[in-house]
């Protein structure tokens, strides 16, 4: 994705960013859209970007658009990504606070007031049984009376019969959990876990975790923001 936002961000124009997944067929994202301003925005991320205070992690930055939007609201915002060429993006469209960082990378070890994950936040999760080690990890990244905004979906619609039943396998993964892998020109990405999880299943374990979950704002597809605070 990086490289797909630097040539958008340098030559104002992309090829497409192809994605792929064993359980569904091949998608693609505009790159266009990861470069979007507040209006263009859905609802969920407008009201996340309003509701954030204080010291504020953009998780998973991408091209900076959120972050750039917090710092024109005069928010204080470090923002993150995995990607180096996302994280030259941002620099030079004038992100004042980047870091080349995984989420998960222990020696970054900084405290926020606000831990934003938006457009499928919960997908850096991965997988349900990385739900343990999620939680303790925001318990020592939050700062006192401080959340996380997140938006996710319910992938049952997927999953839905003509009458409205859901046919989902109970014995087997979780239905949220897709693998996906990411390909622009040549250049193939790995595979990676991406977790889609529904409001009743993430409020279970944010309860079980020492987290109280509040459904903020839900979306007109299955999907909703929820705000993650200590119990």
């Amino acid at each position: 994705m990086g490289a797909a936002i630097y040539d958008y961000f340098n030559h104002h124009k992309a090829d497409r960013l192809r994605v792929f997944s064993s359980q569904f067929e091949e998608d693609e994202i505009p790159v266009k859209e990861l470069f979007r301003t507040i209006q263009s925005m859905p609802a969920l991320e407008r009201t996340a970007l309003e509701m954030a205070t204080g010291r504020i992690l953009d998780v998973g930055a991408g091209s900076g658009c959120h972050a750039l939007t917090l710092q024109a609201m005069e928010k204080e915002v470090c923002a993150i990504d995995i990607s180096p060429l996302s994280v030259e993006v941002m620099k030079q469209r004038g992100v004042n606070d980047v870091r080349l960082t995984n989420l998960f990378d222990e020696t970054f070890d900084e405290t926020f007031d606000t831990i934003l994950m938006l457009m499928n936040g919960s997908g850096i999760i991965g997988k349900l049984n990385n739900m343990p080690d999620f939680f303790q990890r925001m318990k020592r990244m939050l700062r006192p009376k401080g959340c996380i905004l997140m938006d996710s979906s319910d992938l049952r619609y997927l999953f839905e019969e003509e009458d409205g039943s859901i046919v989902i396998d109970l014995a087997g993964d979780y239905y949220g959990e897709i693998d996906f892998q990411m390909q622009y020109k040549d250049i193939k990405g790995d595979t990676f876990d991406w977790l889609y999880v529904d409001f009743q299943t993430l409020n279970l374990y944010a309860s079980e975790y020492g987290f109280k979950a509040e459904l903020v704002k839900e979306g007109k597809h299955y999907d909703y923001l929820v705000k993650l605070s200590l119990a």
